[in-house]
Formats: structure tokens, sequence, C-alpha cells
């Protein structure tokens, strides 16, 4: 694993573009609410609620809904209650067939919880992450029916990533980093809830754009940067303030502004794209520039899920090009 992913782990039918086949959405999909308020709302869903705690100067929200996990791995009621043996077995699962883009902020320390405290990251509803100049900090919402009292006691004894953490026993949140009382948070921007507010097993929010050359990968180089200028307009792009991307089962849909003119060309860019994982991961890609929206079928959601953290993702190109240095010497 890298360096860089380690840090980071802490409807209707979309129109097709260049003879693609499409990609079914339910046209039931509810329309993504938009709150004034910056008030946290335990009932909207976790991508929504958790921005309500995130800090204005984050760059980057992870939301990762365990719960739709287990329902989808047929394991809904799944708790440290459960045997040993069931929970190693769904996240073993879990690693490999789910879109995680959090592996389980308290895994780590699960032997020492259970032993001393009785609640293990089994008993985690969803977790959030968000990275930022200011810091870095998280949200783990835990099951509605677990004794707080033993989280508390955890964090006193400062278990592991619960050091310096605090309960919000209202909302029966653990958080850390988060926004204080009357500081601007992401809820306030309309941009964000309007990304967000559907059921999701994992989303991730990007405030602003990736430059071309990080969006390629470290192991790309200036071969792989001209191919894709050669095949998209780079810096014709539009400018582009933020996008999110909801995980479903198998499938992706990327989230942008309405009305962008861009978006059949961000489209295209993850068809000509050079680096070969995006295709494997991301597949049968359609947009609708009317709704801002691109959606994908996905195949391998565990490299999926790498690809996002790791913001190797064409769809998400800043619009500005710096070259890459062509290799040197042996």
């Amino acid at each position: 694993m890298s360096g860089r992913l380690a840090a980071l782990l802490m409807t209707g039918l979309l129109v097709a573009g260049c003879g693609q086949d499409p990609v079914p959405f339910t046209s039931s999909s509810p329309t993504p609410t938009v709150t004034a308020t910056a008030s946290y709302e335990a009932d909207l869903e976790p991508a929504e609620a958790v921005l309500a705690l995130v800090p204005a100067t984050a760059t980057v929200v992870t939301v990762t809904d365990f719960d739709e996990v287990r329902r989808d791995l047929g394991v809904p009621d799944l708790t440290s209650d459960d045997l040993v043996t069931d929970t190693f077995a769904f996240w073993e699962r879990a690693a490999g067939q789910a879109p995680l883009l959090a592996e389980g902020l308290l895994r780590p320390v699960n032997s020492e919880l259970m032993l001393d405290h009785g609640f293990t990251q089994d008993d985690v509803d969803w977790e959030a992450h968000f990275t930022g100049p200011d810091g870095n900090g998280y949200v783990l919402a835990m099951r509605p029916d677990l004794d707080l009292d033993r989280v508390r006691r955890a964090i006193e004894a400062g278990v592991g990533p619960l050091a310096g953490a605090r309960v919000v026993a209202d909302d029966h949140l653990v958080v850390s980093g988060t926004a204080e009382e009357d500081d601007p948070v992401w809820a306030g921007d309309p941009l964000w809830p309007s990304l967000v507010g559907e059921a999701a097993q994992a989303t991730y929010l990007h405030r602003g754009c990736i430059p071309l050359e990080e969006a390629l990968g470290a192991q790309a180089g200036a071969a792989e940067q001209e191919a894709v200028l050669e095949a998209v307009p780079v810096t014709s792009l539009d400018d582009l303030p933020g996008f999110a991307v909801t995980f479903g089962d198998h499938t992706a849909t990327v989230r942008t502004e309405e009305d962008r003119d861009d978006l059949f060309a961000r489209l295209d860019a993850g068809r000509h794209w050079p680096v070969a994982d995006f295709g494997q991961a991301f597949r049968s890609g359609v947009g609708d520039p009317a709704t801002g929206r691109i959606g994908y079928t996905v195949p391998r959601p565990a490299l999926a899920a790498r690809l996002t953290l790791l913001e190797e993702l064409p769809f998400g190109i800043c619009n500005e090009v710096t070259p890459i240095a062509e290799p040197t010497g042996p």
C-alpha cells in the first residue's frame, strides 16, 4: 500500500455518449436535499448529515456506510455481539467486494476495545473522515443501542485513535477535529448538500479539481500525459469547484454542478485514460450534462475505492497542465 493511500485511509436513464451502453439508474431516486441549516440532522443520509460537522476549510471528505455494506453482504444485523468468526468473515468479504473508503478506524484496536470496554468497530454504523490544511478529523456513528459509557471509558483510557475524541451523546456520535459551534461548515456551502442525499455504501467529496499529473498516478510519465492531451481538450475544460463520487452495488455516480458543458469531455478523459487501472474499475461510463452526472458500472469495487482515495480520477482533472518532465539519464 502506498504512503499516500495509507494516509488517506485514515433517476432515469443517463444520456449515453460515444456509443457506450448506458448504465441504468432507478427513476425513483430522490432529488438530493439542500439544507440551509448547519445543524446535524441524524435522519439524513450519512454523507449529507456529516456536512454540518466538517470544517469549511476541509478539502476532502469520505464517508463509508458500514450498515449499507452489511446489508449488501447479507449480514445487516452484525455487531460485536456476534461470533468473532462471523465478524472476521464480514471484513474479509468487504475488503474484496465493497468500495470501502475507510477500513474501519477502530479495527486495529478491536481486541483491546472488546476485552476492556465491550465494543468494537462492528458497532460503528458509518464512519467519516476529512482532511484539510487546518487538520484532519473523523466522525463515528455508533449503533443506537450501544452503551456510550463504554465508549467514554475507552476515550478516557486513550485507546488508539479514540485518544482526544469526544462523545456527542444526543446524536450517538464519536467525533474528533470537527467544527466548533458557529464555525463555518461544509453544509453552509450549497454545492455540497446538492451532491449528496441518496443512500450509498460510500461517498467521496473533493473540493476543487485534481491536477492532471496527479490524477495520472505516480507511475505515469510524459507519454501518458501527452496521450490525454491529444485526446481531450484539457485546457478548454470549465473550472471545477468540486465533485462527489457515490458508490452503490457495483455502480458509481459522479456528481458535479448541473448544466456543465464540459461533462462529455470529462467522460471522454476516462475513455482515453492511458492508465489501465481506471478502465478496469470504472466501466461503461455515461453522462448527463443537464444534471451534472456521470454513471459507471464498477466490476471491481475495491480497486475503484483505492483509485478514488489516490485521486486517480480523470473526470476530476483541472484545466491547467503542468508538463511532466521527460526522464533523463540512466
